[in-house]
């Protein structure tokens, strides 16, 4: 990772796949030449004027896009906008069959860029639609939220959701590069700034114990939105997330799915609660806890792991348990875990804690357990 004094530089090392995360402050008018840098480096793609969709929703559109349109096409580029209603619910497939008809009017080829400018669901969705159209098509990431940044945007993983199941339709499906600036990070509401620190909370408990203790030592400035601590937080966390993607593309080893810690749990609130009534990282930050309880009631770790993070959490904002007004039934939510892409021949799998800065995958977990875990923790609100 290099670095100067407002930019630091990820490297995602995938052979010929690799790309690099830009993480900057107040440089989002420089991207159009270092988007075209990317595209030249493939001779396939490369051009005197590169053609890009520039996909966002309408939120994101309404603070950066028209500006980002005009960069574009300044720099020489011949760029469209493409924008959708904001919110989980976007993430389909009739949003992808709209997102198909826009490029097949502009008459799209394989050289045409999608540009995915904004957050998780935009990502994925532009992502997805990139990884399909025309059996692919070059994809530049520019992430606008913090969850975006420090995860959905690094690795390929793109997708949209099933009406029973998060992400159950998708691809890998790599971008020619990530480029973040944080300045962007000022615009979010309290509530989903503190979002996307679930997911960056997450890597310090899965990966890296004196990371968890710099969030924990630093929690002034990141609720401040210093732009210091920012970057270190977003790079590292890149970095973190780039360690695994590199030693497990596809999510074949194992080893990648660590990083899904909490999920199983909060991929099932997020379906059952309806997409949008919990934000992903709110479904994270209580998925984390009920996998902390789940590893004390097996053993694995003491009470004092779960302190620590219940306590990071609700210092950044972020809730430890479902709302009380949500009434889930504990065997719902089994049944939805079950759908998930970690279960194996129907087999709960869960990513367990065993200290801060470490995690396991743990395969066939007592159901029995589990549903005891639940109704335990779904009568705590």
């Amino acid at each position: 990772m290099s670095s100067n004094e407002n930019r630091e530089i990820v490297d995602v090392d995938l052979a010929d796949r690799s790309y690099q995360i830009v993480i900057c402050t107040d440089e989002l008018s420089q991207f159009p030449s270092m988007a075209r840098n990317w595209l030249d480096q493939f001779e396939h793609w490369k051009s005197e004027t590169p053609q890009a969709m520039l996909i966002s929703d309408d939120n994101v559109a309404r603070l950066y896009g028209e500006s980002f349109l005009k960069n574009l096409c300044d720099d020489g580029w011949q760029a469209e906008l493409f924008t959708f209603d904001a919110g989980e619910a976007a993430k389909s497939i009739p949003s992808t069959q709209k997102i198909y008809d826009a490029l097949v009017n502009m008459q799209a080829d394989r050289k045409t860029c999608i540009i995915a400018l904004g957050g998780g669901v935009v990502g994925d969705l532009a992502g997805f639609a990139a990884a399909t159209y025309a059996r692919g098509l070059p994809f530049i990431q520019v992430p606008t939220t913090l969850l975006a940044d420090v995860d959905s945007s690094v690795g390929g993983k793109v997708g949209v959701n099933h009406p029973r199941g998060k992400n159950l339709i998708g691809a890998f499906h790599q971008p020619l590069g990530v480029f973040i600036d944080t300045a962007c990070l000022q615009s979010l509401s309290d509530r989903d700034y503190c979002s996307g620190l679930a997911e960056v909370i997450k890597y310090g408990v899965i990966l890296d114990a004196e990371f968890f203790e710099y969030l924990e030592e630093h929690v002034a400035q990141i609720n401040d939105r210093d732009p210091e601590a920012l970057r270190e937080i977003v790079s590292k966390s890149c970095r973190l997330k780039a360690d695994v993607v590199e030693e497990d593309e596809f999510e074949r080893s194992g080893l990648r799915a660590m990083l899904n810690y909490g999920h199983t749990f909060a991929h099932a609130y997020e379906t059952l609660c309806g997409y949008g009534e919990l934000t992903h990282g709110e479904a994270v930050a209580i998925g984390m806890i009920d996998a902390s309880c789940l590893a004390e009631k097996m053993g694995r770790i003491d009470s004092h792991v779960i302190e620590r993070q219940m306590k990071l959490l609700q210092d950044l904002g972020l809730p430890t348990a479902l709302p009380g007004n949500t009434s889930l039934a504990s065997e719902a939510v089994l049944s939805c875990m079950k759908l998930d892409k970690k279960t194996v021949a129907g087999k709960l799998r869960f990513i367990l804690p065993t200290r801060v800065g470490h995690v396991e995958v743990v395969c066939d977990v007592s159901e029995v357990l589990v549903q005891q875990l639940l109704e335990q923790r779904l009568s705590q609100k």
